[in-house]
């Protein structure tokens, strides 16, 4: 009723479905995978990084090394096999069990002996 005929008319043809659905699907992920890709390179990539060298520490901790447990107790290694357990030497005397995995800190390293001096 009141369209012109100028309007009814129209020349824009809607476009077809699915033309140009993928590079509009890839723009509108395109700042998700951003955020995915740099949450892995400022987060998960450098804790990795912390846990290797932090059972890397654990499985060298050898016999006197001085060691800081995750409740703060500072003692010696009297006793270090291959295994969970670790005695250590908290004062003169008193030795605790520790699980290998409730060391914090290895403070300082023993030196090797040398039993063959001439």
């Amino acid at each position: 009723m009141f369209v012109t005929a100028a309007l009814a008319q129209s020349t824009v043809t809607p476009a077809a479905p699915g033309a140009g659905g993928i590079q509009d699907l890839l723009i509108q992920f395109a700042p998700i995978l951003l955020l995915v890709v740099i949450f892995y390179l400022l987060i998960f990539r450098p804790q990795q990084k912390r846990a290797a060298a932090q059972r890397e520490m654990l499985s060298k901790i050898a016999r006197g090394d001085t060691v800081v447990t995750t409740g703060g107790i500072i003692g010696k290694v009297t006793k270090a096999v291959d295994g969970e357990d670790l005695e250590v030497e908290i004062s003169q005397g008193v030795r605790v069990k520790l699980v290998r995995g409730m060391i914090a800190d290895v403070r300082s390293r023993a030196n090797p002996v040398n039993d063959n001096k001439a």
